[in-house]
């Protein structure tokens, strides 16, 4: 799933499958991903990631469950890194890995080698794993026969720059737009000043107070939640995780494996049924779902997973 930060210039990228199908510039725009466990199919792109941002100056955040430093740390002393000098900027990955009760985190700078920082820095975790001033991206661990996060990104609240007011007010829109946003999101004094660009020939720039354009030329409105949800069994723990997780989402992204006429081979294989996911979303008061993840015995009618899902989600089975 990769979430676009409109203004912003940037995205976020939750699981590491294949990502042949999106394009090199979206990808580019990634600076934090999250990454529910370390399956093939949920983390095979690591190394498109990798190729792709060698030779960048850039920082990227990567969280994952339990063992995730090695299984970073061994995907890179993969590879030969004898040239990485040549380079003129330097790639380097943050990745956190998380437990039940820790968050424990390691530098791998492409100058080094990648070679991870060590010790590993270690803090307690109230499931909050990434917080700016416009969005927070918190977790839950469920049980998947391996630990596996599930995420859930909340929009602070979302400021809404009315363009027509700013018609009015003679003010151009340009790079200023997003400090203002900030203003905001970090709760600044009303009385600060921001100056803006007129957009009238030779009038330079204006200064307006953030309660003035606050009150001129923005609309607050709810922010929105997404939550993301894969590869867990069905078990009333697992369930009661979902719901606290996902409780309100604007939209729930969430796995349906199998059918379920095949419910014992997903309980076999620690994956949701349709009609499971379906009824998860329900409960939780989402507000649409979307279902993925269907099992290749399904190849040509992923219809049916999804007309099920929906069928649970409305209620009608």
């Amino acid at each position: 799933m990769l979430v676009h930060l409109a203004f912003q210039k940037r995205s976020l990228l939750f699981d590491l499958g294949d990502l042949s199908a999106v394009p090199a510039a979206d990808l580019l725009k990634v600076d934090h991903i999250f990454v529910s466990h370390t399956h093939m199919d949920h983390f095979i792109g690591f190394d498109q990631i990798l190729r792709l941002f060698l030779g960048r100056s850039k920082r990227l955040h990567l969280y994952g469950p339990e063992g995730f430093l090695k299984h970073v740390a061994g995907r890179l002393s993969a590879y030969t890194w004898n040239l990485v000098q040549n380079y003129n900027d330097a790639l380097e990955l943050e990745v956190f890995e998380i437990d039940e009760n820790r968050k424990r985190s390691q530098i791998f700078n492409c100058r080094t080698g990648f070679k991870p920082s060590t010790p590993p820095y270690v803090e307690n975790i109230d499931k909050i794993l990434h917080q700016e001033p416009a969005l927070i991206v918190s977790t839950v661990i469920l049980d998947h026969q391996i630990p596996c996060l599930s995420f859930n990104l909340q929009e602070q609240f979302h400021i809404n720059i009315l363009k027509n007011k700013l018609e009015e007010l003679c003010i151009k829109v340009g790079p200023w737009i997003k400090a203002f946003k900030k203003l905001l999101y970090d709760g600044a004094d009303p009385s600060a000043e921001v100056l803006v660009p007129s957009s009238l020939p030779h009038q330079g720039m204006q200064t307006f107070t953030v309660e003035e354009l606050s009150t001129k030329v923005v609309r607050i409105s709810r922010g929105q939640k997404i939550a993301y949800v894969t590869d867990a069994i069905y078990t009333p723990a697992n369930e009661e995780k979902i719901i606290s997780l996902s409780q309100g989402a604007d939209h729930l992204f969430i796995e349906a494996a199998f059918l379920e006429k095949d419910r014992d081979v997903a309980h076999t294989k620690y994956h949701l049924t349709a009609r499971q996911a379906g009824l998860i979303a329900r409960k939780a008061g989402a507000r649409k779902v979307t279902v993925f993840h269907f099992s290749p015995r399904y190849a040509g009618s992923g219809n049916l997973l999804e007309a099920e899902a929906q069928m649970a989600f409305e209620g009608l089975i």
